[in-house]
């Protein structure tokens, strides 16, 4: 097999790196609003009105469900008519969303608001603009910087979030959420010119279904499951059994977070092949430890905040490397297609972890959710091992 040139050798142009620039700093800016809302929304869905532990679990979660029933439509729609007109409607839909949440009083109605914010599902067609508007040599990287802003957003969102919603309520998050949607629309027009993808002559998104883009899809869904049931747990966890008040989160969050990075970015550095096994694996087990810790630890500050440096090393890691994965697997005709199943997968994942946290959150035990999440990712280990050997040789190895 022809050794792989190394990937350092092709530079960047200045259109790819301003692309890519602006399209991370978009969906940061996005995702900041769904973010923000993570370490705190399971506390104030807990004081409104009709509350329960499942549906405190389903506000969280909401966003996941329509966010995986629109993103492969909307995915395959951006083939057909292109990224941007997909992205503004997108924006305006989920902008609409947060302003719904912002009003309610009840949590009935912020359900109804995480679902329409979710309905503006464009994280799949975000991803392909940044497909069309790079090179196949520089997409690992262009994708890392995606990922990485993501990273950064959720690091920031972590701090930002409970001090927001500390001075200001949990529903100043929902009109900060619709102001960055507005924003992130404005920032559209610092876009150079992309060229269009081909367009396929099918509407058929079948070839988006191949098993080693499933396989990929099912990683992602494991990873926001784990990720969403996890911050369903951890406010109670923090909050009842630390005995952490609200403005005090940030602490824990910024310092695992900051911590963490000694443990993702050598590993987002040395993935120079899209997601090779041995790193995703490595990720995972991290994610495992990090929810044995929290389930059987979780009783005073230091293991937990060792658990959350070891999760938050391998999520940001996992964050960048699956999507940059599946891009370089799929068909320049049905990118769009491939990203939104990989989405859906994504979002449905986050969907299922709110049911989880709140069905397992019942008996007001979070480490019930921790060990479930145990378990997910012991699932995720065997199914990533699954049949490695027969990849070993393969350039689209994970």
């Amino acid at each position: 097999m022809t050794a792989e040139k190394p990937v350092g050798k092709v530079l960047m142009l200045a259109s790819e790196r301003r692309s890519v620039g602006v399209i991370a700093l978009i969906s940061m800016i996005r995702m900041f609003g769904l973010f923000a809302l993570l370490p705190v929304l399971s506390l104030y869905a807990a004081d409104l009105e009709g509350a329960t532990p499942l549906l405190i679990g389903l506000a969280v979660g909401a966003y996941g469900l329509t966010q995986a029933g629109f993103q492969i439509p909307l995915g395959a729609l951006s083939d057909r008519v292109g990224r941007i007109p997909v992205i503004l409607v997108g924006l305006a839909i989920f902008a609409a969303g947060s302003a719904l949440a912002a009003v309610s009083d009840t949590i009935y109605g912020v359900i109804a608001g995480r679902l329409l914010q979710g309905a503006g599902a464009i994280s799949a067609t975000l991803t392909a603009l940044i497909t069309d508007a790079t090179r196949a040599q520089v997409r690992t990287r262009s994708m890392a910087v995606f990922g990485i802003g993501m990273g950064v957003s959720f690091a920031l969102a972590m701090v930002g979030g409970p001090l927001i919603a500390a001075h200001y309520g949990v529903r100043s998050l929902f009109w900060v959420a619709a102001a960055l949607a507005l924003v992130a629309g404005a920032l559209l027009q610092l876009l150079p010119k992309i060229p269009r993808p081909r367009r396929s002559a099918s509407w058929s998104i079948v070839p988006a279904f191949r098993v080693d883009l499933l396989r990929v899809d099912s990683y992602v869904f494991l990873l926001h499951t784990i990720m969403t049931a996890t911050f369903v747990a951890l406010p109670f966890l923090l909050s009842r059994r630390l005995g952490m008040v609200l403005t005090d989160h940030w602490k824990m969050y910024i310092g695992s977070l900051l911590l963490s990075l000694l443990i993702s970015v050598p590993m987002i550095l040395k993935d120079h092949r899209q997601g090779r096994g041995h790193l995703i694996g490595l990720a995972v087990s991290f994610v495992l430890a990090a929810q044995l810790v929290l389930a059987f630890l979780g009783f005073s500050a230091a293991p937990v905040f060792f658990a959350l440096v070891l999760y938050f090393g391998g999520f940001n890691f996992l964050e960048a490397a699956l999507p940059a994965r599946l891009s370089v697997l799929a068909n320049n005709e049905i990118r769009g297609a491939s990203l939104g199943v990989f989405s859906s997968a994504q979002f449905l994942g986050a969907f299922a972890g709110g049911l989880l946290g709140g069905l397992f959150l019942g008996q007001g035990r979070p480490a019930d959710v921790f060990f479930v999440c145990a378990l997910l990712a012991s699932i995720w280990l065997a199914l990533q091992g699954f049949g490695r050997s027969r990849r070993a040789e393969s350039a689209e190895s994970l």
